[in-house]
């Protein structure tokens, strides 16, 4: 449990997600054991902002590792992680008003994408069917780590870009429901895909006259177990071993 919370520590002090991927090929066979099991998981998420004017679904990336803990019935496991690189938002949002005229008079007839970028930690009870299909509920929470309107133009035939941070204008914190399914391959090292949607239940601007919107989000992933089957080696090994030295001398 030690190294459990060793790893989370250091992922969440991470920005990239080369780190991560680093740190997950280092420990992933001392995490894995009968009964919990630690992998890589990534994939496409597709996010937009509820009553924000002209929001359309922002195409995004997330990445991250997960944990799986099997509870006394088989069928049912404990699902948690970190997803460190994981981006929300939206598309096709109104220009406004940069407070300076140059800017304004450059992305008048733009667009804006609002990215807004989370470490994520999902806690969701899973349930597995026989036939390797699982379903999945629960809450996740968000720390905030960046947020920034990406203004966009066609300007006399070059594409103008300014980047406002807003990051001061939205809540540190998000929480919300997440709920999913997916399909686990019969393989040696035990592909996941599966399919994971979070609404977002806390109002993602600042201020009391702000409007009540909210973060929603699809998630199409790719999960795979790291050192797992080193791991069933080792403990195999030692189960042998063990074996061998209450036999009988001969």
């Amino acid at each position: 449990m030690k190294k459990i919370l060793f790893v989370f520590v250091l992922c969440f002090g991470f920005q990239k997600a080369q780190s991560q991927v680093l740190m997950s090929l280092i420990f992933g066979d001392k995490l894995n054991s009968p009964n919990i099991e630690f992998g890589l998981e990534g994939g496409a998420n597709f996010s937009t902002i509820t009553n924000q004017p002209g929001a359309d679904y922002r195409t995004g990336f997330n990445l991250g590792f997960y944990f799986d803990f099997n509870l006394k019935n088989p069928s049912w496991i404990f699902n948690t992680g970190v997803i460190v690189k994981s981006s929300m938002g939206a598309n096709g949002l109104p220009v406004y008003s940069l407070n300076d005229e140059k800017l304004d008079a450059t992305f008048s007839e733009g667009s804006v994408e609002r990215k807004i970028s989370y470490f994520n930690v999902p806690f969701m009870i899973k349930y597995k069917f026989d036939n390797n299909i699982y379903v999945k509920a629960g809450t996740q929470l968000g720390l905030l780590s960046s947020a920034v309107d990406i203004f966009r133009q066609d300007y006399n035939g070059a594409d103008a870009e300014y980047k406002n941070k807003i990051r001061d204008k939205i809540h540190v914190i998000d929480a919300g429901l997440a709920f999913g399914a997916g399909y686990r391959f019969k393989t040696k090292n035990g592909l996941n895909l599966g399919l994971q949607y979070y609404y977002g239940l806390v109002p993602l601007l600042k201020g009391d006259n702000s409007p009540n919107q909210f973060n929603r989000s699809l998630y199409i992933t790719a999960g795979l177990p790291i050192g797992k089957g080193k791991a069933a080696k080792k403990a195999a090994e030692k189960k042998k071993l063990e074996e061998k030295e209450t036999l009988p001398n001969n």
